[in-house]
């Protein structure tokens, strides 16, 4: 590739980067996981669209940091191939000055064997930060490439609190008046989604559905050679629908009529390794249970809303439940945490997530929208209290658009907690 081609994308990206300010970001809380001045690769992953490069952007202006900047999701550097990214090193130092120790580089894995570039550039002291969003940057191919030579960080769309920062909603105000405006935030939250750009967007059925469909077509198939995008469209669609309900594999591959199980488990994974779907597991010590009866919630609840041919309803309860679970991941990843859902044998009884760190269960976590009938509430407390017997866990908790207090069952305690209030926790 011509290195005036790339000299001149480079300097073109400068100036695209010189007309961001920090006002138009929104603080979030995964900036404090990149780590700017150790000798690993800051690598940020995750779905399409979920604000990646801003969260990288803000790290290192935030810490005061000049930084050189490359972003190969551009058309000019469509071609570019591993051994034309010295040219790109060289265009940098042009650019930016040779005295620049940070390099931000945006969708590197859209080059072939950039690992050995990127593992070139740590051996000769640069602190590096990577960004991918596709099915070609996975978390098991990194530690291949990478060897031990990077850090981490999953960055899912807003949390209810960014979304609140970026509606410049007051989340510290415990007035009735402003409460009652984060309620009907929460429940905006839950059908709109946290995708940073879709609440200015007017077309949003045509965002959500295009960025479903690049999902699929541009990182899926491509990396796991599928033909049949029908057939994977049309999963993610009926997981999409049945969102928190355990996937049955015999009844999809009857239903869907695509091959075998062993078919469907494929595409569930290769869903789940682009961000689309966020697998859970059941909690079991036995790890042939661990392999079956696994559910799938989806990256962002905005895709359960915005879609064509959409047939699942506004249901606020597993809207709910999905943020839950999204807001577990966010918080638990990076304390090397797991979180699973319980089920006892009588499938009667279940709770939605189980906290666990080395097998060790830390919490119990029921999510219910409402539990303003007593039979709602009383069903919702013995199944934590029939999981802490079988467990051995105490800390029990309950989080629903209700008051927060204490409830006693069984001689056992349980806090019950406004899903506002756990949403808006630091």
């Amino acid at each position: 590739m011509d290195s005036n081609v790339i000299y001149k994308t480079i300097l073109d990206q400068r100036e695209e980067l010189s007309l961001m300010t920090n006002e138009d970001f929104v603080y979030r809380n995964e900036v404090n996981q990149i780590s700017l001045n150790t000798k690993q690769a800051q690598v940020v992953i995750g779905v399409r669209r979920s604000g990646k490069s801003t969260l990288c952007h803000m790290a290192l202006r935030n810490a005061g940091i000049v930084y050189g900047y490359v972003n190969f999701d551009d058309d000019r550097m469509a071609n570019l191939m591993v051994e034309d990214l010295n040219f790109v090193l060289e265009a940098i130092y042009r650019v930016y000055g040779n005295d620049v120790k940070h390099i931000f580089f945006d969708e590197i894995q859209n080059v072939d064997g950039w690992h050995l570039f990127i593992n070139r550039l740590l051996r000769q002291g640069l602190h590096i930060v990577i960004t991918g969003s596709n099915a070609r940057l996975l978390s098991s191919e990194l530690a291949t490439h990478l060897t031990g030579r990077y850090n981490e960080i999953r960055l899912f769309p807003f949390s209810f609190r960014d979304y609140c920062v970026a509606k410049e909603i007051e989340t510290d105000i415990p007035t009735t008046k402003n409460m009652a405006l984060l309620k009907n935030t929460l429940d905006e939250y839950l059908i709109e989604g946290g995708f940073p750009e879709i609440a200015s967007l007017p077309d949003k059925q045509g965002y959500v559905s295009s960025l479903i469909d690049a999902i699929i077509t541009k990182d899926i198939m491509p990396r796991f050679h599928i033909r049949n995008a029908n057939a994977l469209k049309t999963l993610a669609n009926h997981l999409i629908n049945n969102v928190g309900q355990i996937i049955n594999m015999k009844e999809l591959v009857e239903t869907l009529k695509i091959g075998s199980d062993k078919t469907i488990r494929n595409y569930i994974d290769f869903l789940a390794q682009a961000f689309l779907i966020v697998p859970l597991t059941k909690f079991s010590y036995k790890s042939s249970e661990r392999l079956r009866s696994n559910k799938a919630y989806i990256v962002d609840t905005g895709m359960l809303t915005f879609r064509p041919n959409l047939l699942a309803t506004e249901n606020l309860g597993w809207r709910l439940e999905n943020a839950v679970l999204l807001e577990l991941q966010r918080r638990n990843m990076p304390l090397c945490r797991d979180v699973f859902y319980y089920r006892p044998v009588s499938r009667l009884k279940e709770v939605d997530f189980v906290i666990a760190e080395r097998g060790n269960v830390m919490e119990l976590i029921q999510v219910s929208y409402d539990i303003g009938t007593p039979k709602t509430l009383s069903r919702e407390l013995s199944a934590l209290v029939d999981a802490s017997r079988k467990t051995g866990c105490k800390k029990l908790t309950l989080i629903a658009c209700s008051e927060t207090r204490k409830e006693k069952i069984s001689d056992m305690e349980i806090n019950v907690i406004s899903a506002i209030e756990w949403l808006l926790t630091k």
